[in-house]
């Protein structure tokens, strides 16, 4: 009889097994299916009855131990949940975001090494996230993970938009192409003379975004990158698989963990319209909530800075030509200035008055500090201090002056990688910017990691951005980390992550030009994970003007450039062109004066990666709207509706538009601007140049007698 019974209890085990467990989105447009299969994980994804992701093994690969968490597995339990809260963000593109997702939690045991780890699916309406999470336990412990190898089985040859999967940088054009030709397409995608560091010729970073024969828009990226190892996926391009490839350290382990603990979130997010994959907030509702009490010091910033010179190389960041620099006995005052160097007090103090003449809050001066005359690629561990300044940089009197005019200066902390010796000045270096009136910082990692071997994505690193980040709020400081690894929507849980690089920004408009349709794709890859200072405002796109012997052309219409402080979402927006080019076009530079840096509001109008974006954005508090178009080589002619207005309510639109003439290449500078009214009826068609675009300012009528001359748009 008890065999009978125990043969029962295994074919009902075996049964349960061999029953899919599935979940469906709030809207019942997506659904999760997973299931147990010859003691292997899998999951598959839908969205409406079109299949996503075709069933995808899950598991992990350990160091030292045989078996892994790979297989053998049996399903132990189940559970489902849903979960519907609102929650306001510090800052942001929406006043509010609703975090609404329908959970399958799944035990998963492993018998013959006696334990279990967890498998958490959340859907959304807007995609699927899920992590495995290890429970602390007897047989499971301490971890070292040789390879995550977690799948995600495309349905077919799909069009990408990628960069290659280096470890070291994100800072590449785009390349579109079909799946099947990543591979051929690899060596010429790679930046000349890029340190690259490749593990595959198919392997590529993420947020990768992708369209389907069918028509589905496809992102995989992660969220929630904390205490591991940074994703990229290596394709199977017989099959359109992907699996994921962790970033390694020196040794090639993949990771430490130490139970409880959990892996950051595998995220798919999936439509039907290319704008709702720009409107998604999955990627923020996979992150915990804001975990500083006191947020009222953070607070978004629109600044100018002592930068883009130094870019195009017609001022140094260094003070001397010295050959090499031992930072503790060089003395400065012994050494010839170079007569090149961008820092100085007469030039910052000219910064200063044009911020505070224009509605600037800060200004950011590069190169402020000692130590830049040898900076870079000598593998020097101690590079700078971070408190010293040059002998032409007076620190307390420019702060006194931006103070006296009501701007702040932003402290700017290269640390050239040597990221050992940045952690070992970290805390006298916050201090001295309490100290000195700084509430804001831009830190850089140019260069090869110090821990030597050390990759800028592996879990070392990963956990020292973050640990910035957070030693930061003790000192109420504001970061914008620049090579710093790919956002993961940490800027929810720590919203004085105010800014990152993390891609290929407008400095490379100074290294040889990026591809016009650069700034097409971004938001839909690198802005998934959180905003950009990708500091646009170029004016002048002919860099030989600045430096004779840079022959670099911005590749932009100047209208393209008003565009991006709409389309390219950030709370800290920068001015990057030289005071003397806003002056040149000071009626377009209205535009970047009047824009706002917080929303209450945003919608994606229209969208298509690699070609062109329109994004609508409502200011914070107010009732002023303003929209930007983006658009790639070959132009755009937009359809621009304006029912996102109050109905009912009239309101005076400035539309700066490319002049028909214009050409991001043989005529860039070519602009219109017109006044007109408009309502929530209204429509706009508007030609967009080759690479071109236009932004638009729209302020509710207060004053019948701004209305006088003006005709209203149809």
């Amino acid at each position: 009889m008890i065999r009978k019974i125990q043969l029962l209890i295994a074919f009902i085990l075996v049964c349960y097994m061999a029953v899919a467990q599935q979940i469906q989105s709030p809207n019942s447009q997506l659904t999760l299916t997973f299931q147990v299969k010859e003691g292997v994980p899998y999951y598959s994804l839908s969205y409406k009855d079109k299949v996503v992701i075709k069933p995808s093994s899950l598991g992990i690969e350990l160091f030292n131990d045989e078996l892994g968490l790979m297989n053998g597995f049996t399903l132990a339990k189940s559970e489902t949940s849903t979960f519907d809260q609102t929650w306001k963000p510090v800052w942001g593109e929406y006043k509010e975001i609703r975090n609404h997702y329908n959970e399958l939690t799944v035990v998963l045991n492993q018998d013959k090494a006696s334990r279990h780890i967890v498998l958490r699916f959340r859907l959304f309406n807007d995609g699927l996230g899920f992590r495995y999470e290890f429970p602390e336990q007897p047989k499971l412990s301490y971890m070292v993970i040789k390879e995550e190898r977690t799948q995600f089985a495309m349905t077919g040859d799909h069009k990408a938009f990628w960069i290659p999967g280096d470890f070291d940088t994100q800072e590449y054009d785009y390349t579109e192409s079909k799946l099947s030709e990543i591979r051929g397409l690899m060596k010429s995608a790679i930046t000349p003379n890029a340190s690259y560091t490749p593990f595959s010729p198919t392997g590529v970073q993420t947020s990768l975004m992708m369209k389907s024969d069918e028509g589905l828009y496809i992102n995989l990226h992660e969220a929630a990158l904390v205490d591991y190892s940074c994703m990229h996926l290596e394709l199977d391009d017989k099959n359109f698989v992907f699996e994921s490839f962790l970033t390694p350290d020196v040794q090639g382990k993949k990771g430490y963990l130490l139970a409880p603990c959990t892996s950051p979130w595998r995220t798919v997010i999936v439509s039907d319209k290319a704008t709702d994959i720009l409107q998604s907030t999955l990627t923020l509702n996979l992150n915990e909530p804001c975990k500083i009490e006191d947020t009222s010091w953070i607070k978004p910033v629109k600044y100018i800075g002592v930068w883009w010179e130094m870019i195009t190389g017609k001022s140094t960041w260094a003070y001397t030509d010295a050959p090499s620099v031992k930072l503790e006995t060089f003395d400065y005052t012994k050494e010839k200035p170079n007569g090149k160097h961008g820092a100085n007090n007469d030039k910052v103090k000219a910064y200063i008055d044009f911020a505070a003449q224009n509605g600037f809050s800060q200004v950011l001066v590069e190169g402020w500090n000692i130590g830049w005359e040898d900076w870079f690629g000598k593998s020097k561990d101690y590079v700078f201090d971070f408190l010293t300044p040059y002998p032409d940089f007076d620190l307390k009197m420019l702060q006194a002056y931006a103070q006296s005019k009501g701007v702040r200066l932003m402290m700017h902390h290269e640390t050239s990688s040597s990221v050992r010796n940045y952690e070992r000045h970290m805390d006298k270096a916050y201090q001295f910017m309490a100290d000195n009136g700084y509430n804001a910082v831009k830190s850089g990692y140019v260069g090869n990691i110090i821990p030597r071997g050390e990759y800028h994505y592996g879990q070392w690193m990963v956990n020292h951005y973050l640990y910035a980040v957070k030693k930061a709020v003790d000192y109420k400081i504001m970061v914008n980390a620049h090579e710093a690894v790919r956002p993961t929507g940490l800027c929810r849980t720590y919203p004085n992550m105010i800014g990152n690089e993390s891609a290929r920004g407008t400095e490379y408009e100074a290294f040889g030009g990026s591809k016009p349709f650069h700034t097409t794709i971004l938001p839909f890859t690198r802005l998934i994970g959180g905003p950009m200072d990708y500091t646009p405002g170029i004016f002048e796109m002919d860099v030989s003007k600045l430096n004779p012997e840079n022959h670099s052309h911005v590749n932009s219409t100047l209208a393209r450039q008003l565009a991006l402080y709409v389309t390219m979402y950030s709370p800290l927006q920068m001015a990057a062109d030289l005071p003397e080019n806003y002056m040149r076009f000071a009626d377009a530079f209205q535009f970047i004066k009047d824009v706002a840096v917080d929303w209450d509001d945003s919608r994606a109008l229209a969208a298509e990666p690699g070609d062109y974006i329109t994004i609508a954005r409502k200011a914070k508090g107010t009732n002023n709207w303003f929209v930007g178009t983006t658009v790639d080589e070959n132009g755009y002619l937009s359809n621009l509706k304006f029912d996102f207005l109050d109905e009912g309510r009239q309101y005076l639109a400035t539309i700066y538009a490319d002049a028909p003439e214009a050409h991001y290449k043989t005529n860039p500078q070519a602009y219109t601007i017109r006044k007109v009214l408009v309502t929530s009826k209204s429509v706009l068609i508007q030609k967009c140049a080759p690479g071109g675009g236009y932004a638009i300012s729209i302020i509710p009528i207060t004053d019948k007698a701004q209305t006088k001359g003006l005709k209203t748009l149809k």
